[in-house]
């Protein structure tokens, strides 16, 4: 019996055991997650945002990819800090507005968010506050099917998977009494 109960609870961690937004079945681990492991509690940029479309990693520096993540939210949208940090960047690439946080104590290079396209409302050189709004969600662009923050992570040269900044309650797996194997 006791056996079986352990089987049991092996089986739950295996499918509790997922990033949000990730495939079916990826584990959680920060290699999987592509996990920069910076030690504060993190926001997401907009409210109750759909993600549109993932991060993808490219292959190689300059191949193709997605560098970040597509989240719903309308023009006008408030756009917030998802961490404490300075503003490296703001102004506009390539017709669209963007700004870029290099967020504190996140080690040598720290990580730096950036956010597009948006019309900022802080200036380089800002210091900015977890949750503090720094600028507006401007309006559809061809990068999304609808309006949409693209929000992006990088350390030094290296993009990351941006979703590893938020918080996220440890799993705690408890046995599972009477449950049959599948």
């Amino acid at each position: 019996m006791r056996a079986k109960r352990w089987a049991s609870t092996a089986v739950l961690a295996l499918t509790v055991l997922t990033l949000p937004g990730a495939a079916p079945g990826a584990p959680l681990s920060p290699a999987a997650a592509g996990t920069p492991a910076p030690a504060a509690v993190r926001n997401w940029p907009v409210p109750r945002p759909t993600v549109l479309r993932g991060w993808e990693p490219p292959p190689a520096p300059y191949a193709r990819g997605h560098r970040g993540v597509d989240l719903a939210a309308p023009s006008g949208t408030p756009v917030r800090a998802v961490a404490p940090g300075r503003v490296s960047f703001a102004g506009r690439v390539a017709g669209r507005g963007v700004l870029s946080i290099e967020l504190k104590n996140t080690g040598t290079p720290p990580l730096r968010t950036t956010y597009e396209p948006i019309t900022p409302g802080v200036k380089k050189g800002a210091e900015v506050t977890a949750g503090q709004v720094v600028g507006t969600v401007t309006g559809p662009t061809p990068h999304c099917p609808r309006a949409c923050l693209h929000w992006g992570l990088r350390r030094g040269d290296t993009y990351l998977n941006p979703l590893s900044l938020l918080n996220r309650v440890p799993s705690r797996l408890l046995p599972v009494l009477d449950v049959p194997l599948p």
